[in-house]
């Protein structure tokens, strides 16, 4: 490591003010602080010594969200070894079916190996494109305004991916972090000035542009022939006894034995996630609790499964394992800059997601997730929210020294 050290030191003045390569100096930062720590110090007082700094902030956020990148990868292959079991076929088609043996791995559901390993050939490479092409345009906008290539993308590009369905076309997963990343964060200024989660505005995009692609019972098992809907389909159209009908389990739905993005389909493995970050201090308690209690809370006021909407007759804990709830509680809703800064601002902005989801999952059957919109909603009213609360402790002091 000291010999590579030495190499960057050396080729560093090519790319500082004045040098030949002073253009790409964005690229070379961003290279050299991915490998090493960035030697830059606050010389003058005050200052706070901390050793939580951003790049450690996002690798913990990694860490937290790989076990719901691992169940997800698991889900994705078991689904489509079941699939082809049903269907009698005798593998996949195409580099996939045929990397497969040579790494070892067959088509058996009960294999965790066989299903992970396929899995993973669905979303690595989705995670690769989402991370060239999102990358590529942070250090094309870093260049052009002279200014760091942000750490934070690593966790958009992470989060994204997990949020795809293993059956999206390569082509979008770039077309839709290329609006995430530039829509949605640079044309604000860059990582820090946005107001919209990047991640989730490149998935909207998608949703919007390509639903063929993202939604429908087609998308979610990678297997030619197969359709199968998501619970929160199913329920939208059949009411919550279809979800029943269907044999998924509370406890399946809970591990993410079920259909769905890559990412969304375990709340076990999003707990585990919140726990990391909660533990870390990272992401917000108040906002998890508040977007699941702003869930649970409609639930039960107006759940009734004799009424004429058949997503009314869902009870609340199914509600909160199904579709992409818990992971968008956890670490979409606790995005630190497009989320309400003030602690009363967080329960607020909590709340207003989680009513938000049953709203739209109850009322608008067209589109039974909710969570994404939910969050982009609030994430237009945070600034909002957090403005009358400081407003009103003001006041509140004003009247307190008259």
């Amino acid at each position: 490591m000291k010999k590579l050290r030495s190499f960057l030191d050396n080729l560093e003045p090519l790319f500082t003010q004045g040098g030949r390569l002073e253009r790409f100096h964005a690229l070379f930062e961003a290279v050299d602080t991915f490998l090493f720590s960035p030697p830059d110090l606050s010389r003058g007082a005050p200052h706070i010594r901390d050793a939580l700094d951003l790049k450690r902030v996002m690798i913990t956020v990694v860490i937290a969200a790989t076990p719901a990148a691992l169940a997800g990868m698991w889900n994705t292959g078991y689904q489509a070894n079941m699939a082809m079991e049903g269907l009698g076929l005798a593998g996949l088609e195409g580099w996939r079916g045929a990397l497969l043996p040579l790494l070892g791995a067959g088509y058996d559901p009960a294999s965790i190996y066989d299903c992970i390993l396929q899995g993973a050939l669905y979303f690595v490479p989705i995670y690769l494109v989402t991370m060239i092409v999102g990358l590529t345009w942070e250090v094309i906008f870093a260049g052009v305004r002279n200014h760091e290539v942000n750490e934070g993308f690593f966790v958009t590009g992470f989060l994204y991916a997990l949020i795809l369905p293993a059956t999206i076309p390569l082509w979008q997963v770039g077309v839709g972090i290329s609006f995430g990343v530039i829509i949605g964060k640079e044309v604000f200024g860059g990582t820090g000035k946005n107001f919209l989660n990047p991640a989730l505005v490149g998935r909207a995009f998608l949703y919007f542009a390509y639903p063929a692609q993202i939604s429908g019972d087609a998308v979610w098992t990678p297997v030619d022939g197969f359709t199968g809907a998501t619970a929160l389909g199913i329920s939208a159209i059949e009411g919550f006894q279809g979800v029943l009908d269907s044999g998924l389990t509370w406890m399946q739905a809970f591990l993410g034995q079920m259909q769905g993005s890559i990412g969304e389909v375990s709340a076990a493995a999003c707990l585990l996630g919140a726990l990391i970050l909660i533990y870390t201090r990272i992401a917000s308690w108040r906002i998890i609790v508040a977007v699941c209690v702003g869930l649970i809370v409609p639930s039960l006021l107006f759940g009734s499964p004799d009424s004429s909407n058949p997503m009314m007759s869902m009870p609340w804990q199914w509600h909160m394992v199904l579709g992409g709830f818990a992971f968008g509680a956890v670490f979409m809703a606790t995005d630190p800059v497009s989320a309400s800064q003030t602690n009363a601002g967080k329960w607020i902005y909590g709340l207003l997601i989680g009513f938000m989801t049953w709203l739209i999952r109850v009322v608008n059957p067209a589109f039974p997730e909710g969570i994404m919109l939910a969050i982009l909603f609030a994430n237009v009213f945070a600034p909002v929210i957090d403005h009358f609360v400081v407003q009103a402790n003001v006041n509140r002091r004003l009247k307190r020294n008259v």
